[in-house]
């Protein structure tokens, strides 16, 4: 049995610029995508059962073939050709469903992981093939630190990186998914000159997205995660909101632990 454990760092949308739903049901987007000091952590290993198993600390995501770090492994293992049993486990730091990537950036992981423990037995290119698969936003999280992402996320241009902190605010019991933010954006008449458009889509359906914002706070993602750049001891929030301080941008994305 070999073993690995990596970092996986959340991120945050800089801006988020979304264009008309194509035939393919996708959306264009032009975001600057910036990695951040909050870290999941997926451990990797393999074994001879055949068997895909994952487990965690989190009772918020599946364990089960649902779970997007499972459908990595199984694309790993489908492409190398190579047949062995892998089990994952996530130690979830991330907030669930908050536009964070948290999904995104544990199945980026192990995807790192299995690389690491066969000796590349894919390369670089069919890596980020199964990131684009899989999702928008794991090719940003395997390489992380700034970049503009465009097309669905996964057409990279990397940008200087620029050291700021930053704090995280999200409401405990909001949870927002990806396919509603962009169903509200597909119903707006008019257009917005806020960073992130999926932000001005949501501002009118949820009372806490519009207190954030009123507060001078930015959206990252489909939310309903907000970061500013200053200290939070200037906010004003009830026990209704996580607080995460002390957080910076980072210069790497997905890492050996």
């Amino acid at each position: 049995m070999k073993e690995i454990k990596v970092i996986t760092p959340a991120k945050i949308n800089l801006s988020l610029k979304v264009q008309k739903r194509r035939p393919d049901g996708f959306h264009p987007i032009e975001s600057i995508m910036q990695a951040i000091s909050l870290f999941d952590y997926v451990t990797v290993q393999t074994n001879d059962s055949n068997e895909i198993t994952i487990n965690g600390n989190s009772k918020e995501i599946p364990y089960d073939s649902t779970n997007i770090a499972y459908k990595a492994a199984k694309e790993f293992l489908e492409v190398s050709g190579l047949n062995f049993g892998v089990n994952i486990y996530i130690e979830k730091n991330i907030p669930v469903a908050a536009g964070l990537a948290g999904g995104s950036t544990n199945a980026a992981g192990v995807l790192y992981a299995l690389n690491k423990l066969t000796s590349k037995a894919l390369s670089s290119k069919q890596i980020f093939d199964i990131c684009a698969k899989l999702g928008s936003d794991l090719n940003f999280c395997m390489r992380g630190s700034k970049a503009l992402c465009t097309g669905k996320g996964d057409d990279m241009l990397p940008l200087e990186f620029v050291d700021f902190s930053l704090t995280l605010v999200k409401p405990k019991n909001l949870k927002i998914s990806t396919k509603e933010a962009y169903d509200l954006f597909d119903e707006l008449k008019e257009g917005t000159d806020l960073a992130n458009d999926l932000e001005f889509a949501l501002l009118e359906h949820y009372k806490e997205i519009k207190y954030l914002h009123n507060l001078g706070l930015s959206m990252s993602g489909s939310g309903p995660s907000f970061f500013m750049i200053k200290p939070h001891k200037e906010l004003k929030l009830d026990d209704s909101y996580m607080i995460i301080d002390d957080l910076h941008a980072i210069n790497h994305g997905v890492c050996k632990f």
